[in-house]
């Protein structure tokens, strides 16, 4: 982890400029490695059982957690003066107020992104049904077709199982299974309604219907 940088700058001012960072007393220290967990910035590492801060800059500046969570108070940072002097002298609010505005549409792209997703992911552009029942002197199959004529919705993947030829020719219930899908990828669900109200008509019964 040594060497890893985190940022050139803070504000518009190079981040070598600051010195604010944090210094251990290697005798005080007692290698709990509380600020070596807590720290998210590689600034520390730990070497012979004692914290070396082998990537100051990397700390974030204004930050003192691990000087709060050492329990032996092995750390110490400047005074915080140090940071309100270059605030004023570097005039840095008008970088600040830019750097807002750019988080700010950021986080507006990334919420209008949210959902439109989540928008997306509410379509229903492919529903498998299953239906069973006497389909024979029914025309069902036809019927189906004369639903989708001229329409963007189609009938794909059917299936169509019978116990037996014979057992078909005296009416006993058989079943059919296919896909109902969007052929312009649009919401198919005010379709469903139609294609439930047709199997309804024939007296057939609506086995299982699943989003796919």
């Amino acid at each position: 982890m040594a060497g890893e940088k985190i940022i050139p700058t803070w504000h518009g001012i190079p981040r070598k400029d600051i010195p604010w960072y944090p210094t251990v007393d290697s005798e005080t220290c007692i290698g709990c490695t509380l600020c070596y967990t807590t720290c998210g910035r590689n600034v520390y590492e730990m070497q012979e059982n004692k914290a070396v801060a082998v990537n100051p800059l990397n700390c974030m500046v204004g930050c003192s957690t691990c000087a709060t969570v050492c329990p032996v108070q092995a750390i110490s940072f400047p005074d915080r003066d140090l940071i309100w002097k270059l605030e004023r002298e570097h005039k840095i609010f008008k970088v600040v107020r830019q750097e807002a505005k750019e988080k700010m549409a950021k986080q507006e792209a990334a919420k209008a992104r949210a959902l439109a997703e989540d928008a997306i992911a509410s379509l229903v552009i492919r529903t498998h049904m299953e239906v069973a029942g006497e389909f024979g002197e029914k025309r069902f199959l036809i019927q189906l077709e004369e639903l989708i004529k001229g329409r963007p919705f189609d009938f794909i993947n059917l299936c169509l199982r019978v116990p037996t030829v014979q057992g078909a020719m005296e009416k006993t219930p058989s079943f059919l299974s296919f896909d109902v899908t969007s052929t312009e990828q649009e919401d198919i669900q005010t379709f469903l309604s139609e294609v439930r109200e047709l199997i309804r008509r024939n007296g057939l019964t609506l086995v299982s219907e699943n989003k796919i």
